[in-house]
């Protein structure tokens, strides 16, 4: 039976503008020389985008969220979830409502316009979104769109797309920060107190029709241990820690490694120029730059007291040197009835090499072999031309339409070194390289049918490609050219909005999504720690999403209740279990027949819910299953991986005098699993996946016109929990921040 009555199926609520919220803030009129915020609403009044949405702005951030990177700055917003291992992390993937953290793939995330989501993957490691090409000091604003409701974007959106919006002020203006974050980890027989710093600024000014804007931000960071070594005890050897793994299987804890020390460096220049009071054309370049070195920390004593160690440390030590380029070049125009947009961007690997060693510690902490990893090369273009055209002056119709393209690459090279901390390329023994290529054409209509009701209704037709797929490995043996694929789809979506009432709206909304496979499902392949096969024939993946909201707005916030349901046909979900057909264990990607994901969120926002007093917060519900999977019956009404039934969030916000601000903030997610068929059912481990309830608190206090100080914990109850990776426990924070 369906989720809704036939009559509401295929549907869904937008938000109106929520004026002065707390956490979700809404659609602000602009300042006067904000120029790259008129830009960022220009491109939302062309994609006229009938979602459910939430919002924050750059004045909420700084009160109440203890942000030293910009992914930092959404983890309140209603059910998403952020995978931030430690600060500076590059591996920090995006869950939403009805996806979890290895569906990278299911959201998409712009700077500007310009994709950050690495879309080269469906994975939290590599295809992690590029959050590091923004800091948290240039935001202007981030709103989040939640479903596939809208054509301007691909089947990508069906989990949420996060459009991150930048500053660039019209008379002089500058910035400077410092902060630092004191983690205090204690876990098995690692103790330790781990120190980020942070220190950042921003300088901008208009020269007649040329406005510049340029940002620096640098980061330290000393994180915990991401992994845990276990196994059985070596013969001769004292120490470790009796534990167990995810499945239940006594095990012990050997030591722990991949303690990441980073140095990255983040800068950004942005210009925009006016040609013609109506048209401007606008670069924004980034440099990304990421020195990192991981090493291990070992329990076991061997003769005499000496440090002992298996070969199971050696995936935890390891070197990444990376040089990353953003650029983006975007012309707009606009008038009476037409906008007009166009935007090119380009990510580029510049240079990414990780050096890991193939000899076992102690010895190989000081070179030998080992091997390097380039993913030079790498990257993504993107291509879109877009408009929008109103009927009259009243916008009876909306009209917006657009074109794009998207040409990813992967581009990986392994070789075998003499010396893996600085010895050159050796006999190449691993490669995965292949390209995708997806073209669009897509147009939606908002038609105001009466002064209430608003019916949107579009389509998107893609074209999609892969080819120049290789892989090459020496054990197991594999030369192969892999076979091209190609496959064209169409997507509709419809949106009914209604006010129904002074105060209250009513919207139901369906999409339909195609999510073609990325390079890296079709063509990746990983031999160590956990070796992961790609499949060079899976199927793109069908999504049906319908959502139902109501909300009432007033002057003090919103409420809004939506019940959403999704069911993807062919899902593309990524298993570790035996490899299909062989004995060995692995990770592979597979079409999974049919899963389906319903439930209901409640989001809450109100300022002065007492006098000074402000609240916002959410609370999801989502039952999210396989239905149907021929190839792993076992899978069958288990939920899916990482999306736990339970996921809530609370900001509360009080202003005892204008310039300070308290914030005390909670964020609780109820049991996840890892595994396809839930059989990892002890979560509280490495590699587990377990619930958690974390609070947080901040204080920022601003100081005449030009200083802020902020001071915060993160994770004050000292939650313990285990996403796969051990996550941070209590950090102090401190910052300081003056502007001209």
């Amino acid at each position: 039976m369906s989720f809704f009555p036939r009559a509401l199926r295929r549907a869904s609520v937008m938000p109106l503008a929520l004026a002065a919220a707390p956490a979700f803030a809404a659609d602000l009129p602009p300042s006067p020389g904000d120029i790259l915020v008129t830009a960022g609403k220009q491109q939302a009044s062309i994609e006229n985008t009938p979602s459910t949405r939430a919002s924050i702005d750059a004045d909420t951030i700084a009160r109440t969220v203890n942000a030293m990177n910009v992914e930092d700055t959404v983890k309140y917003l209603p059910s998403l979830i952020v995978r931030k291992r430690h600060i500076g992390d590059t591996q920090a993937p995006l869950a939403t409502r009805t996806s979890g953290l290895g569906s990278s793939a299911r959201s998409l995330v712009y700077a500007d316009g310009a994709l950050l989501s690495s879309l080269i993957g469906n994975n939290n490691t590599t295809a992690s979104p590029r959050w590091s090409l923004v800091s948290p000091q240039e935001i202007e604003r981030i709103d989040v769109l939640y479903g596939p409701f809208s054509a301007a974007y691909p089947g990508n959106s069906i989990g949420a797309v996060v459009n991150i919006t930048t500053r660039l002020p019209d008379t002089l203006e500058a910035t400077a920060s410092a902060g630092t974050s004191v983690q205090r980890f204690n876990q098995y027989g690692t103790s330790d107190t781990l120190p980020t710093y942070q220190i950042g600024g921003t300088l901008g000014d208009r020269f007649g029709p040329l406005a510049l804007f340029a940002s620096v931000d640098h980061v330290t960071s000393h994180g915990q241990p991401l992994l845990y070594v276990t196994g059985a005890q070596p013969a001769g050897t004292t120490g470790g820690f009796d534990s167990s793994t995810r499945t239940g299987v006594p095990t012990r804890v050997l030591g722990a490694s991949g303690f990441e020390r980073q140095s990255q460096d983040q800068i950004k220049l942005k210009a925009a120029l006016d040609i013609t009071p109506d048209i401007r054309l606008t670069y924004v370049g980034g440099l990304f730059l990421n020195d990192t070195d991981a090493h291990a920390e070992t329990y076991l004593s061997g003769a005499g007291g000496a440090p002992a160690y298996t070969s199971g440390f050696d995936s935890g030590i390891y070197r990444f040197d990376e040089r990353h380029w953003s650029h983006s070049v975007t012309a707009a125009g606009s008038g009476d009835r037409f906008d007009w947009q166009v935007i090119g961007t380009l990510y580029d690997f510049a240079h990414d090499v990780q050096r890991t060693p193939t000899g076992t510690a102690p010895a190989a902490l000081s070179g030998g072999a080992g091997n390097v990893t380039r993913l030079d090369g790498t990257g993504w273009k993107t291509l879109d031309a877009k408009g929008a055209w109103r009927s009259d002056a009243a916008a009876t119709h909306t009209l917006s339409f657009g074109a794009h393209g998207d040409w990813f690459r992967l581009n990986s090279n392994r070789y075998s070194t003499t010396d893996w901390l600085n010895g050159p390329d050796g006999t190449l023994n691993l490669q995965s390289r292949g390209r995708t290529r997806t073209l669009a054409l897509w147009a939606q209509d908002a038609w105001r049918l009466l002064p209430a009701v608003t019916l949107t209704a579009g389509g998107r037709y893609e074209w999609w490609k892969a080819y120049d797929g290789r892989n090459v490995s020496l054990t197991p043996a594999i030369a192969a050219d892999q076979p091209e694929l190609s496959a064209h789809r169409f997507s509709p979506k419809a949106s009914l909005a209604w006010d129904a009432a002074p105060h209250w709206t009513l919207r139901l909304n369906f999409g339909e999504a195609w999510r073609f496979p990325t390079v890296g499902e079709l063509y990746q392949i990983v031999t160590t720690p956990v070796p992961a096969v790609p499949n060079p024939n899976l199927k793109p993946e069908r999504a049906l999403s319908e959502e139902l909201a109501i909300e009432h707005h007033d002057a003090h916030g919103s409420i809004r209740l939506s019940v959403f349901n999704e069911s993807i046909k062919d899902a593309l979900i990524s298993q570790t279990g035996p490899l299909p057909d062989t004995a060995q264990f692995g990770t592979f990607v597979q079409n999974v027949d049919r899963t389906r994901a319903r439930g209901i969120e409640l989001a809450i926002q109100r300022t002065d819910l007492l006098p000074r007093f402000d609240l916002s917060g959410s609370v999801t519900y989502a039952d999210a299953t396989t239905r149907k999977d021929t190839v792993f019956p076992a899978a069958e009404g288990k939920l899916l991986p990482q999306v736990p039934h339970w996921k809530a969030s609370v900001v509360g916000t009080w202003r005892p005098v204008d310039r300070v601000s308290l914030t005390a903030a909670a964020r609780y997610s109820s049991r996840n699993f890892g595994a396809l068929d839930n059989s990892d059912v002890v979560g509280n481990v490495y590699q587990g996946f377990y619930k958690y309830f974390v609070v947080d608190l901040r204080a920022d206090i601003r100081v005449g016109d030009h200083m802020t100080f902020a001071l915060g914990v993160d994770n004050v109850n000292n939650d313990k929990y285990f996403l796969y990776h051990p996550f941070p426990q209590r950090s102090l924070f401190m910052q300081v921040g003056w502007k001209l």
